[in-house]
């Protein structure tokens, strides 16, 4: 089979989004490679290019999701043991070692972190303790990542700075108490930590659009892994308090002192783990997830629609709701990255494409009547602080949706190639970073700390 440089790198692509579902061992995609380049050179020498041969044969080897299941029957005893935490079959696994290893450390990071929030919870007022949060978990993040990932010490140095400089500005600014550009701040600086975060997943190679497409899939699948553990951990705390406030002995006092500065942080260290030992168990789980609260998140925002639309004049929608209204876009955004994450690039455009270009339609038309709204009571009563953040975020979301929408109708209408609503996607989120970056920094002197 002729190699081109360009065949060889769409097999490379291909190989690369078999390895993402981890239910196949890398034996097995060495298996299927071995398939496929087969198939290519059959095509190949009955008269096919190279670009034709290689899509005939992809379309041969079936929907990746398919082979996944193929595999999962086939290798179903395996999948069971991957479930496992430490599986002993595997003691004379080489690797078992470092996975314990990496097991310990993730879990004294834990445990330095439900420190740091267990002494700031009884030493800081809890506005700061509230408004500082982000700045007690996310470094010990961080720190997991820069172990397991090793970026250069100038991206330490970076991320160290921006951590740094992030919490300087929350604690040393003269904000006035309660004021609107403090709570600003302490809602936007989470989001140069996590920032901070994916520069350390992507080991600093932040610029890859791949790097960035799997820290919005890690992003996604440790909001699962949580919320299981969240769940997990409620149902178990409940039955304790249960059983032993039939003797009176009441836990409360445990739990505020000791149980939630140590489980709130230590889950979400133990969840990032989890997510990168056990990612083939949520991979199974991301697409269905997708395609139940799409058509529910449109219909939503159908609602959201009407509702703005009979609300009178657009200087009396209330507040809040605008509020919740943004709240739900940034819902809409997330499930829109953790869908287009989680969708094979290689398959053609079906249904649920169709759905998710409604979704995005009825973003839009919400999003333009919120800004509506919010322009005209500016205009009406004057800037403020709270109102100038929410109308800059809706125009950031604006500027994505559009764009999003205009790449999603050229796919579903098989004028443009999915890859360049992945690549948009990780092009754009970089801006939400600096858009935070300016309301911690700026809003404080421009707003003079009210």
């Amino acid at each position: 089979m002729a190699g081109s440089t360009a065949l060889e790198a769409q097999i490379g692509r291909w190989r690369d989004y078999v390895s993402r579902h981890r239910a196949i061992a890398p034996a097995d995609v060495d298996e299927m490679t071995d398939h496929l380049r087969e198939r290519i050179g059959d095509l190949q020498a009955a008269g096919l290019d190279d670009d034709e041969a290689f899509l005939v044969a992809v379309k041969r080897m079936g929907s990746l999701d398919a082979v996944s299941r193929e595999f999962a029957r086939a290798h179903s005893e395996r999948l069971w043991k991957q479930l496992v935490l430490v599986p002993g079959a595997d003691d004379d696994d080489p690797a078992r070692g470092g996975r314990r290893r990496e097991l310990g450390i993730v879990l004294a990071l834990a445990v330095g972190a439900g420190t740091a929030v267990k002494i700031a919870a009884e030493t800081l007022a809890e506005e700061t303790f509230v408004s500082n949060a982000a700045f007690l978990v996310l470094p010990f993040l961080v720190g997991y990542f820069a172990w397991k990932r090793r970026p250069s010490a100038a991206v330490l140095a970076a991320l160290a700075g921006t951590l740094a400089v992030t919490c300087a500005l929350v604690n040393l600014y003269p904000f006035d108490d309660g004021g609107s550009t403090l709570v600003l701040a302490a809602l936007h600086a989470p989001v140069l930590g996590w920032t901070a975060v994916g520069v350390a997943y992507a080991g600093g190679r932040w610029r890859s659009h791949d790097r960035r497409m799997d820290f919005v899939r890690f992003t996604g699948e440790l909001a699962v892994y949580l919320a299981l553990l969240a769940l997990g951990g409620g149902v178990l705390l409940g039955l304790t308090a249960g059983l032993l406030g039939i003797v009176g002995v009441d836990i409360e006092p445990a739990l505020e002192g000791w149980i939630f500065p140590y489980c709130v942080p230590g889950a979400l260290l133990v969840a990032a783990w989890l997510v990168e030992a056990k990612q083939e168990v949520v991979e199974n789980i991301a697409p269905v997830l997708t395609k139940v609260f799409t058509p529910l998140t449109t219909v939503m925002l159908v609602v959201s629609f009407v509702v703005l639309l009979t609300a009178g004049g657009l200087t009396t929608v209330d507040r809040e709701l605008l509020i919740l209204l943004d709240a739900v876009l940034v819902l809409v955004l997330a499930l829109l990255l953790y869908s287009v994450s989680a969708r094979d690039p290689l398959a053609r455009p079906g249904f649920f494409d169709h759905l998710q270009l409604a979704l995005v339609g009825a973003a839009l038309a919400v999003d333009v009547l919120a800004l509506t709204a919010m322009a005209t009571r500016i205009a009406e009563f004057g800037a403020s602080p709270n109102k100038v953040a929410a109308l800059g975020l809706n125009l950031l979301l604006l500027v994505h949706l559009v764009r999003t929408g205009w790449l999603l109708l050229g796919f579903c209408r098989h004028r443009t190639g999915f890859h360049a609503l992945e690549r948009w996607q990780t092009t754009y989120l970089p801006v939400y970073a600096v858009w935070a970056a300016v309301v911690v920094a700026g809003f404080g002197p421009l707003f003079g700390f009210a």
